[in-house]
């Protein structure tokens, strides 16, 4: 199966949603085409980098779409890295090389409730599967963030509380995440899970809800974003390596 030919969009708009979250829209006449409705769907992004050096691929959220446009959360970093550094200087008109849409990563809907975890860099897809729940859902979404600032009003149903946690930053990622997650009430009923944060986090999780909560595993969707101390493609080597570990145990 081929993949998606590239198109050549421009940034339309840019602002800050939280300290360390900004959001670019970008669109344009090569939006023609683009499938609708793919809220929470995966795009790469390719940013050039000079004279015989290969572009830099980033996989990111698209986090709402409307005609011809979607918007693109970036997570900001105290030391941001080549995507966040243009994103941080992305004027209205720049362009850039967009791939895809990828999968649609939603929750399973034949839970009794539902648990969301991830970090910032999950927040967009919570956000559009919080959207996305029946009104008569119930659950909880643990969402770990930078700072207090940080906090996003979220549409959800009334049922489904939110829980931020601060990271600890002298602490590895995500572990304030994991300990509040291992802390909550569990209703009676078998949840639907959807968890993605750090890779090493991520890996407790998955033990987690294998091994202590003993979630079925259509009812669960766990992944990595990232892995802290490495870039996405040294990240993509590592997860690969993973995924084939478990498949074959």
């Amino acid at each position: 199966m081929s993949r998606p030919a590239l198109r050549e969009l421009q940034v339309i708009q840019s602002r800050h949603i939280t300290p360390h979250m900004l959001r670019l829209t970008i669109g344009g006449e090569q939006m023609a085409g683009f499938p609708a409705d793919q809220e929470s769907a995966y795009i790469k992004l390719l940013f050039e980098q000079g004279e015989d050096r290969r572009p830099l691929m980033r996989t990111y959220t698209i986090r709402s779409q409307r005609d011809n446009e979607i918007d693109v959360d970036f997570v900001i970093h105290d030391h941001p890295g080549p995507a966040g550094r243009w994103a941080l200087g992305a004027q209205p008109g720049d362009p850039i090389l967009v791939g895809g849409p990828g999968t649609r990563k939603l929750i399973h809907p034949d839970g009794d409730w539902y648990l969301f975890v991830g970090d910032m860099t999950a927040l967009p897809a919570i956000s559009v599967n919080l959207a996305r729940l029946p009104d008569t859902a119930t659950g909880v979404a643990v969402i770990e963030v930078a700072s207090q600032a940080d906090r996003q009003p979220l549409v959800c149903p009334p049922g489904v509380d939110i829980v931020w946690v601060v990271r600890r930053h002298q602490s590895p990622p995500g572990e304030a995440l994991f300990s509040t997650v291992a802390q909550l009430p569990w209703p009676e009923g078998s949840p639907s899970v959807w968890c993605a944060c750090e890779f090493s986090s991520m890996r407790k999780f998955r033990a987690y809800f294998r091994e202590v909560r003993r979630i079925d595993a259509k009812l669960r969707y766990i992944s990595s974003y990232w892995k802290y101390g490495m870039s996405e493609d040294q990240h993509k080597v590592v997860k690969r390596e993973d995924e084939t570990a478990v498949a074959a145990s």
